[in-house]
């Protein structure tokens, strides 16, 4: 599959780009960058996807990047990350993605712990080519504010299924 451009900056957030070079490697993780649209590209996934979220949330959201997203009183991270949820499934689910998992986390029990994840969600595409639409939709964009505002940091893993040997 050919790597279009519009497809790796539809999923970039413009502002939050950062190179993939380890040195320059944040600690956070908020938004995917161009070099990791790329490869997520490159890979040449035909069929559905599975994208594993592992989220953690900031104590109180920080909306100073988006005001006119904040609610009149501050919230939770996790408040505002159920905000950007309700605004976000209708358009997932019109790109013909679903919540295949949604629940809280916890302690690992095999894992680094000092780790946490606060939420766990997975979510199912149809294919690579309906995430970007979905990611790049400007009226999911529009909202995407509340996620940021949730999260002091997140993973997102794209997954393949493959037969048990």
């Amino acid at each position: 599959m050919a790597v279009e451009d519009d497809q790796v900056h539809a999923c970039e957030k413009k502002p939050d780009v950062v190179s993939q070079d380890p040195a320059t490697v944040p600690d956070v993780h908020l938004d995917p960058s161009e070099h990791s649209a790329r490869l997520l590209l490159e890979r040449g996934i035909q069929g559905p996807v599975t994208m594993l979220n592992l989220l953690r949330f900031r104590e109180v959201a920080d909306y100073s990047g988006f005001p006119h997203l904040a609610p009149s009183a501050p919230v939770s991270g996790a408040a505002a990350y159920d905000r950007y949820v309700r605004h976000t499934l209708p358009f997932l689910a019109a790109s013909g993605g679903s919540v295949q998992f949604f629940g809280t986390g916890g302690p690992y029990f095999i894992g680094p712990p000092d780790e946490r994840w606060d939420l766990v969600m997975l979510t199912r595409q149809s294919s690579i080519q309906d995430f970007f639409a979905f990611a790049s939709n400007e009226e999911y964009q529009a909202g995407i504010g509340h996620r940021t505002a949730a999260l002091e940091d997140s993973r997102l893993l794209p997954l393949v299924d493959r037969p048990l040997p």
